[in-house]
């Protein structure tokens, strides 16, 4: 079954496939953080990751809705290479094709943990 991204749908099955993950366990132990996901002008996805787990996955278009460590905005088509495997994130942010609200510094430390994130994302079956 296809999730239309973004959505709350969506949003229930990333969280899922977070928590299945054991390489994204493993990854993101000492990880303490949570954050927005905004998509330009479609709303955000909100999650709060600790300790390699995913507490909570949101899809809200109401980004004053929670106050997170770090929001990482890109329009749709940059998205679209994200879940595609096309564009690593960290890459986006130090060229700017990703903006990034929050301590690079800390999602430098903890690369293989946002790698793993994102390898997640890519495993959710997803429609535009």
């Amino acid at each position: 079954m296809a999730y239309k991204f973004p959505s709350q749908a969506w949003a229930d099955e990333f969280m899922v496939k977070i928590n299945t993950s054991d390489a994204y366990a493993s990854a993101a132990k000492t990880w303490e953080g949570d954050l927005f996901l905004v998509i330009e002008e479609s709303g955000a996805l909100y999650l709060d990751l600790w300790h390699g787990e995913c507490r909570q996955a949101l899809y809200t278009t109401d980004l004053a809705s929670e106050k997170p460590e770090f929001k990482i905005t890109a329009n749709m088509e940059k998205w679209k290479k994200v879940l595609a495997g096309k564009l690593d994130p960290v890459q986006g942010m130090i060229t700017r094709q990703i903006k990034l609200d929050g301590n690079l510094v800390k999602i430098m430390k903890n690369v293989k943990a946002a790698q793993e994130l994102v390898r997640c994302a890519t495993h959710v079956d997803t429609e535009y």
